[in-house]
Parts: structure tokens; sequence; C-alpha cells
């Protein structure tokens, strides 16, 4: 199914206040997509955006269409309930359980309690969260979690489209690429059209498909894929917005880890020997991993030691994971104290690692082919 939202842009002045040229060469702006989309984001926008889709708020002229029908001639309650909302801070009801916040929506679409509860359920463990969380109150629960319960209470209706705003931003940097990476997962299994309103760019890019860029005031500036509006920035306000570091996000888009050579890692285990480590080591540093295979972090044989402990480990390298972008990979590379970019599975395990030549390697083959076909 097809759920398209669009926004006249010479007649929608509430919501926009106007339109670039760019903008206007198009009749209408879409801002949903096929329900196979990863999800589209609104940047530098309003809560008031996702207030006239679902006619909390009447636009002042022009018309939102779903499917091509406008908004303003379907019956207001059948239209919100088929669109889930996510909201800021979650908004739990804070004298129901966590599993009776979820069946909320679902019991509204008359769905019977019996089964509202059991996808309610369902829910629970497709969101990151195991049934033990079932019967807590909202207060129970930490900020990541009240999120990932508000995501579920807005699926738990099966809706048509869901609105999410911010919903992320209440949370530490952590969780929040947690919930980044969770949404990731859960958008592939369940190919909802999503609308997002953040105000962060990286965020935006992340997640999103499409980026609608609007300035202050509600006019649109641009709207793009994340690898067109790097590329090609409208103009100097969505450039500035976007960052000096276009260049260094790009590489979110300009392929995958899986494109770089790697090589062996000689390791190590906890518990090894200094002459050992020595033995096995290609310089000053050596990796030291579990009894499965996974990083645990850098021995430096400079220091002073009889044995490899968990206490003495330098930890300031970060993991590239098998399949991320080349931006994870270099990020790897230049945390390493060894310079080496260490690459795990799915699972943790250790792949290999690779080196600044090879990875510079990779993206001076691809730069030129990239930017190609991010351009519009």
């Amino acid at each position: 199914m097809k759920a398209i939202v669009a926004k006249r842009l010479a007649e929608v002045a509430a919501a926009l206040g106007g339109a670039s040229a760019r903008a206007t060469s198009a009749r209408k702006v879409a801002i949903g997509s096929d329900c196979s989309s990863q999800g589209i984001i609104i940047w530098n926008a309003k809560t008031t955006s996702l207030r006239m889709i679902n006619r909390l708020i009447t636009p002042s002229s022009g018309s939102i269409s779903i499917d091509g029908e406008p908004t303003e001639k379907m019956d207001v309650v059948k239209l919100r309930r088929r669109i889930g909302y996510v909201i800021q801070h979650a908004g739990l009801f804070p004298h129901r359980t966590v599993v009776e916040n979820i069946a909320t929506t679902a019991r509204l679409s008359g769905v019977t309690r019996p089964k509202a509860l059991a996808t309610a359920r369902e829910l629970l463990d497709r969101v990151g969260l195991g049934g033990e969380f079932a019967n807590r109150y909202p207060w129970q629960l930490s900020g990541g979690q009240q999120q990932r319960v508000g995501v579920a209470r807005a699926l738990a209706s099966d809706p048509q489209l869901m609105l999410m705003d911010e919903p992320f931003s209440a949370v530490d940097p952590v969780v929040r690429t947690q919930l980044q990476d969770e949404f990731l997962r859960l958008q592939r299994d369940i190919g909802k059209t999503i609308i997002m309103v953040t105000h962060d760019i990286d965020e935006a890019l992340k997640l999103g498909n499409q980026v609608a860029m609007l300035r202050t005031g509600g006019t649109l500036a641009q709207v793009a894929t994340p690898r067109q509006l790097l590329a090609q920035p409208a103009d100097n306000f969505v450039a500035d917005f976007v960052g000096r570091d276009r260049g260094y996000r790009f590489l979110g888009f300009a392929g995958t880890a899986d494109a770089v050579r790697l090589v062996s890692e000689p390791t190590v285990r906890l518990g090894a020997t200094v002459d050992e480590a020595k033995a096995a080591a290609l310089g000053r540093w050596v990796l030291a991993v579990d009894d499965h295979e996974r990083p645990l972090g850098w021995v430096d044989l400079d220091r002073p030691f009889t044995h490899v402990r968990q206490d003495g480990l330098n930890l300031s390298g970060t993991l590239s994971a098998q399949g991320e972008p080349l931006r994870a990979l270099l990020d790897a590379v230049l945390s390493a104290p060894s310079g080496r970019g260490v690459v795990t599975d799915a699972d943790g395990r250790l792949l290999g690692t690779a080196t600044l030549a090879s990875v510079s390697s990779v993206l001076e083959d691809g730069r030129s082919r990239d930017w190609a076909e991010a351009q519009p």
C-alpha cells in the first residue's frame, strides 16, 4: 500500500510560508513514501507540521492528502486512528501498566481486550523489551525504555502512517544511538511510512531516505535524499545547517567496510604472559580478545606488566561491524592506538583489521562514482 502525504506548496501558506525555486518547480512535495521506505525526516520543522497531517491543527489554506484523498474530507476520528503518533517524552499514561499503555490504540480501534493485550506483548519483543516489562508502570522505566513503549503503542493499531515528533530527543547520546539503530531494524521489519521531526542533522541523515529541510518560520528550503543534501545543498542556508563536516558525513553513503581488504590480526587472551603478548604482536600493540574471539581492547607492550589483564587494556579504539558505512570503519582506524581499525561480524567476533591506507584506497576509487550518483 502506498501512503503519500503531500502539501501543495503554492497553497499551504500556513504550513510552509513559501518555498525555494527548486522546491516550487514541483507541483507538490511528498513528505511520505511507499511502505518499503526507510522513513522521512523533517529537519528544522515544528510539531505544527505533524499536527496538520492528523488535523489537530487546520491549515489556513491549501490541502494535505493521503493516497490522493484530502484529509479535510475524511472523518477526523478515522483519520487519526489510521495514523500512529509518537510524541516527545513518550507521553505514557502513568496509571496504566506498560502492556495496557501499548494496547490503548488497538482498543480505540475496536480490537477486543484479549487480542489487544496479546498484540501488545508481541510488540514488546519487537521494540527490544521483554515480557518482564509488561506489568511495570512508566515510572519504573528508564527514558529509553519509555520511548520504546511509546513506539510500540503507536504500532499497536497497525497504522498506515506513523508520525514521530523528536522521539529520541529526551535521552542521553548512548541510548539515543541505540534507539536509532532499533528504529532502523524495526522499520526493516514493519515497512511503514514514517514522518519524523528532528533537529539533529546526523539523525536525519542516518534515519531518513528523504529530508525536507525548513528554514526558520517554516519556509521550505530543500527536499532531497541524504546523499543529495550533502553533495548538492540548495543554498547557503542548507549548506550551513548541514555543516562543515558534510564531507565526513558523506562517508555514511560512500560504501561499506565490506569493500575494504581486511588483514588477519594477531590476538592474545586475558591472562597471557608478557612474553606471549610480545611474540604475537606486530609492534607496540596487540589486540586482546575473549574466548569467543570478541575484541576487548589493545595491550600496550611499552607499559610494564606480567600478564594481560582487563584493567590494563587501552579501550580508545572503536569497532566497526561488518556492513557498516566506511565512516564507522574510518573512525575505528583513527581511534585505534595501533592505527588498525577492528572489524567484527554480526555477533561481535573479530574478522580482521584495516589500515588508513586500505580505507583511503577504497574511498579514492569510489569517490567520483558516489558523488556523481548523488547528483539530482
